[in-house]
């Protein structure tokens, strides 16, 4: 425990996490001099690889990537290759690229239209559209007659970009790869902070780390149970 910000009463510093949430939730922070972005894992994954590290403390790194593939981001898309993570996992820092997972349909006898139903990580479909109007003002992109968004409840995201008669889809598609967010990095700074100063962890240490946070936490709390119990049994010793 420690005083609050008025010192008026204790607070905890530290909560008892029941599952590492700092890797299935994420985190992304700035302060002095450094910065931290965890993105968001499996809680399978991370669940399974807590569990190889109980059974075997020298667990190899390359044995905890086969656990534990790579992010796990809630908005989807495709992480292209697996050097970035490796890197990340192995040095706590490292670059992923992560492009939108796209369709092509055909919706006429020559003419084609381009659906994205996943987005990169915190990529915002109205910051797509503005981007792509600008690069047709611009004559940057050319080919795209209309733009829809016919995102609903039932199928979800879905952004329709709907081609002049003749255009190859697949032209237009890695022009949007280029400009526009459809294709995003993100990088990897494993960064938290252990006993009170911040540090670079590898994924192995991540999973230390919360393998002594929660055995600190069962004995704390079979300590406060034991003494709970030796108090009781004085008053009824005394009985």
């Amino acid at each position: 425990l420690a005083r609050n910000y008025d010192d008026t009463r204790d607070e905890p510093t530290v909560l008892p996490a029941r599952f590492p949430n700092l890797l299935c939730n994420g985190s992304q922070g700035i302060a002095v001099g450094m910065a931290t972005s965890i993105p968001p894992h499996n809680l399978c994954e991370v669940a399974d690889a807590t569990i190889a590290l109980l059974a075997n403390p020298d667990i190899e790194l390359i044995d905890l990537f086969n656990i534990v593939k790579g992010p796990d981001f809630p908005t989807g898309g495709i992480i292209m290759g697996r050097s970035g993570i490796g890197r990340a996992y192995t040095t706590g820092r490292g670059q992923v690229v992560v492009r939108a997972r796209v369709a092509i349909e055909q919706t006429g006898k020559d003419r084609e239209q381009i659906v994205v139903t996943e987005l990169p990580y915190q990529v915002n479909p109205n910051t797509v559209f503005e981007k792509v109007k600008d690069l047709l003002n611009d004559k940057i992109i050319d080919g795209i007659t209309d733009i829809n968004d016919e995102t609903d409840r039932t199928e979800g995201l879905r952004l329709v970009f709907q081609l002049r008669k003749g255009v190859q889809a697949d032209l237009v598609l890695n022009q949007l790869y280029r400009h526009t967010p459809l294709q995003s990095s993100f990088s990897m700074i494993l960064l938290a902070l252990s006993k009170g100063r911040p540090k670079t962890f590898n994924i192995k240490g991540m999973l230390e780390e919360f393998r002594d946070h929660r055995v600190d936490v069962i004995q704390r709390r079979t300590r406060f149970l034991k003494r709970k119990a030796e108090d009781r049994l004085h008053i009824v010793v005394g009985l």
